[in-house]
């Protein structure tokens, strides 16, 4: 009878949730910031960095983050003459500059004849006969996008791909053992984006395959990403997105959920959509979404030969969140969120005999900001809970900290900070999950024309709220890019990762040289 009792109420509350998501469908309010669901548990904190920030492909000191692969949106630009690579030289840009034609027309340099105006143009031009010679800075951020590879057009669309080649090594210590390993990495990353009057597609993809040079292939670790994000201008007021990701990687050994003296940790395949709608009504700002998730696991390899299967960690996940904020001024919005979601397992009991579907509780309060490309992001907190079908299992109950801040306190210098909160479900016989804590930073100076120096660091607390095991897992690493060319880079860097308590005492070192070829 109690048992029954129990899945009644689980039934009742699956109901609350969907009734819930088909309210938030109908309701208007999606802003590429609001664009992370408070439930999703892989994406970085860290919000995009320009390819020159980017290092070796067989490190992840690019965001920094622990047992996260780097899923970057590559900062756009527009279309640059191919003729621009070489040296500006500021009396030459004078000379090229003329003044405005008179209004109405434009001059024909065939015909030396005036031609009617597309009224619709505006000229951003000064009808100035000699503006003046530029100043350094105006120099040097002319040198610095003729520096950079213009893309290849396609119709309407503007690709722009790179693929990294490095040559790595990794020494691992985990409990008194020691083990190194030689790898090559080969890195391809691209960006596709529209160049529509209306509307907007960006297409983003990253991926990372490794060959190791010595041993076997069980411990090398691929990842791939792919996301999609189509803008809808509906009107001056409201605006849609449709969100996809596609991810894949290996479940990192400092998950509590890897398995124990295993080869091969088990591959995560993760689907991911969001639909959301954002709208403005004078000051207020109103935001609706929703979401789903689907998360495959693959078969872990264990050290005597045998394979271990994870299906009974499938799951499907939808959630739905409605966000209101009032514009105080144009670049602070303060805001309130509130999300509701259901996570259901493929098989209602896992290899241990516990129900793990749950029902998925969250709210916050924060602010977004936005003063220029000096300072912008978003800083937000609240409280989350997660609570299991089954009653053996304690509801995970936990404050959270999220949000994103670019910075850059001087030109050539960027800093990016990222806060993420999370609750994980456990594999563990009789506990249900733990809240998990990320910190993490970039730092990207350019220290000359052609070098930019990064530095990167994260901290991950994993809270086990029942045990009190907790551990936490912290990465440093540092970086060079050279820029050979507009089309070449060379990368280097190096990182330190070591995780502690919870039984967990692994310490890792990799370092990296590769060349970037991009266009």
């Amino acid at each position: 009878m109690k048992n029954t009792l129990l899945t009644g109420t689980a039934r009742r509350g699956r109901r609350t949730a969907l009734g819930f998501v088909v309210a938030v469908a109908a309701v208007s309010g999606a802003n590429p910031v609001y664009a992370q669901s408070v439930f999703s548990s892989n994406t970085t904190p860290l919000p995009g960095l320009p390819d020159s920030q980017f290092g070796t492909a067989g490190t992840t000191s690019v965001t920094g983050g622990a047992a996260t692969a780097t899923w970057p949106t590559a900062t756009t630009q527009g279309d640059i003459d191919p003729g621009a690579s070489r040296l500006y030289d500021p009396t030459a840009i004078r000379a090229t500059q003329r003044p405005a034609p008179p209004e109405n027309t434009v001059e024909n340099d065939d015909l030396n004849q005036p031609v009617e105006q597309d009224l619709n143009q505006q000229y951003d031009q000064p009808a100035d006969d000699d503006p003046g010679p530029l100043d350094r800075t105006q120099w040097e951020e002319r040198y610095r996008e003729g520096a950079d590879a213009p893309g290849m057009r396609l119709g309407t669309f503007v690709l722009r791909p790179s693929v990294n080649q490095s040559i790595n090594t990794e020494v691992t210590r985990d409990h008194g053992s020691k083990e190194t390993r030689n790898y090559l990495a080969t890195g391809i990353r691209g960006t596709l984006t529209s160049d529509w009057s209306r509307h907007a597609l960006t297409i983003t993809g990253q991926g990372v395959y490794e060959r190791n040079l010595n041993g076997n292939q069980n411990n090398a670790d691929p990842n791939a990403r792919i996301g999609a994000d189509l803008r809808l201008d509906i009107a001056d007021d409201t605006v849609a997105h449709i969100i996809g990701n596609y991810s894949f990687e290996r479940e990192d050994v400092a998950d509590p959920n890897a398995v124990g003296n295993a080869s091969e940790q088990a591959g995560v395949h993760q689907f991911e959509t969001e639909a959301s709608i954002e709208r403005e009504v004078g000051r207020i700002h109103g935001l609706a979404a929703i979401g789903a998730s689907r998360n495959v696991y693959t078969d872990a390899k264990l050290s005597d030969g045998s394979v271990l299967s994870m299906k009974d960690r499938d799951r499907t996940g939808i959630d739905g969140r409605l966000r209101l904020g009032y514009e105080l001024s144009p670049a602070i919005i303060p805001f309130v969120e509130v999300a509701l979601g259901h996570t259901s397992y493929d098989r209602r009991r896992d290899s241990a005999g516990y129900e793990r579907s749950s029902d998925n509780y969250a709210a916050r309060a924060g602010v977004a900001f936005d003063f220029g490309e000096k300072l912008r992001g978003e800083l937000a907190g609240g409280y989350q809970r997660v609570s299991y079908e089954d009653a053996r299992l304690d509801a995970v109950n936990a404050f959270t900290a999220d949000g994103n801040v670019s910075w850059s306190p001087r030109r050539g210098t960027d800093i990016n900070i990222g806060l993420r909160s999370t609750v994980q479900d456990s594999t563990a016989a009789g506990q249900g999950g733990w809240a998990e804590y990320q910190l993490s930073s970039a730092l990207a100076h350019q220290m000359r024309d052609h070098l930019v120096a990064r530095l990167t660091g994260s901290a991950t607390l994993r809270d086990f709220q029942e045990s009190g095991n907790n551990n936490v897992t912290w990465i440093t690493g540092a970086g060079l890019t050279w820029s050979i060319n507009r089309y070449l880079d060379m990368t280097g860097d190096i990182e330190y990762e070591t995780t502690t308590g919870g039984g967990s005492d692994q310490d890792i070192l990799r370092a990296g040289i590769g060349l970037t070829l991009r266009r």
